[in-house]
């Protein structure tokens, strides 16, 4: 269907904006880009209303939708954002709590449980740090946005209507937090909250360096029927993200971003993760996608551990791969 029109959801992200305003274009396709934020909105309307060709998508939510047997949705390889995790884990500093495992038996406050940031914490503190899932009481402010079925033996409360996490971490009333921004009272610089990881770009650098998992959050989504009428529209679309944060990345190395020092954070994080800091592609983000597939299946979020290559369009498995 050549020319055909393509509507992609995607919060506005300085490595995808090349595409969104068109200086990228995808052969053979005629792409509509809605920038919506937070993201949460776009995984709600493609989930419930499949009100895009294609969308960014939430990794966790789309493995327990596949889990429950929903394949309205194929994924590209194409990860608008990944995020270590370290540094978005909160701490009340009456709690106590002065190193991970101190994090046992304490009440920690999340917006979801099954949201991906938490798939990639409770792995972590798993897997570095001896401390399961069910060593914490978690305390939830919404709802999920898949179905999910609990493990018996974990504990999950919802916070009272008018309560907030920032204000229950204030208080005492939870003793840490792991969010996706920066508490109120963490930001005012009160005595009260710190953060759990004391020196947390170290900690993260290092855990890179011993795992090679730089976590992903989301991937891209397409709706089954429009990849299966063209199946090309997969790697094409693969390609115009790449296109497009390369375009970004060229201007990082230029000092055009209006954050101050982002060259030399850039050289920062190529010592670290290599020449390309943000990779695309199945074969690249190995260690990281098998570990979010083995982290699903632990925490029972999905029955069973998917394959890598089931989460993808088969065309883009071997996009980008190295030899």
């Amino acid at each position: 269907m050549p020319g055909a029109t393509i509507t992609l959801a995607c919060q506005d992200y300085e490595h995808t904006r090349a595409l969104v305003e068109g200086a990228v274009p995808v052969e053979g396709f005629e792409l509509k880009v809605m920038t919506i934020s937070p993201p949460s909105q776009i995984f709600l309307r493609m989930l419930n209303k499949e009100e895009f060709d294609a969308s960014e998508m939430s990794l966790s939510n789309y493995m327990i939708a596949l889990g429950h047997g929903d394949r309205r949705f194929v994924a590209i390889p194409v990860f608008p954002s990944r995020v270590f995790r370290h540094s978005y884990i909160w701490v009340n500093t009456s709690a106590g709590i002065r190193e991970p495992k101190d994090l046992i038996g304490k009440r920690v406050g999340i917006a979801d449980y099954s949201m991906t940031a938490l798939l990639f914490v409770r792995g972590m503190l798993k897997h570095e740090y001896n401390v399961f899932p069910e060593d914490i009481h978690w305390f939830r402010r919404r709802s999920e946005h898949v179905p999910i079925k609990a493990p018996p033996n974990l504990r999950i409360d919802n916070i009272e209507k008018g309560q907030t996490l920032d204000g229950l971490l204030e208080e005492g009333k939870l003793d840490a937090v792991a969010v996706t921004s920066p508490p109120r009272s963490f930001k005012s610089g009160s005595p009260l909250v710190r953060r759990l990881f004391r020196d947390a770009k170290q900690a993260e650098s290092e855990y890179y360096r011993r795992t090679k998992i730089f976590p992903i959050m989301h991937l891209v989504g397409l709706r089954r029927p429009i990849y299966e009428q063209d199946p090309s529209l997969a790697v094409r679309l693969t390609q115009g993200f790449e296109a497009a944060k390369q375009l970004a990345f060229e201007s990082y190395e230029e000092g055009l971003s209006t954050l101050p020092w982002v060259n030399l954070d850039l050289e920062y994080a190529r010592k670290i993760l290599g020449e390309d800091v943000y990779p695309y592609g199945v074969k690249n983000n190995l260690p990281t996608l098998e570990a979010a597939t083995r982290y699903s299946r632990e925490q029972g979020l999905t029955g069973r551990r998917f394959d890598v290559s089931e989460l993808f369009a088969k065309e883009t498995l071997n996009l980008f791969a190295k030899d």
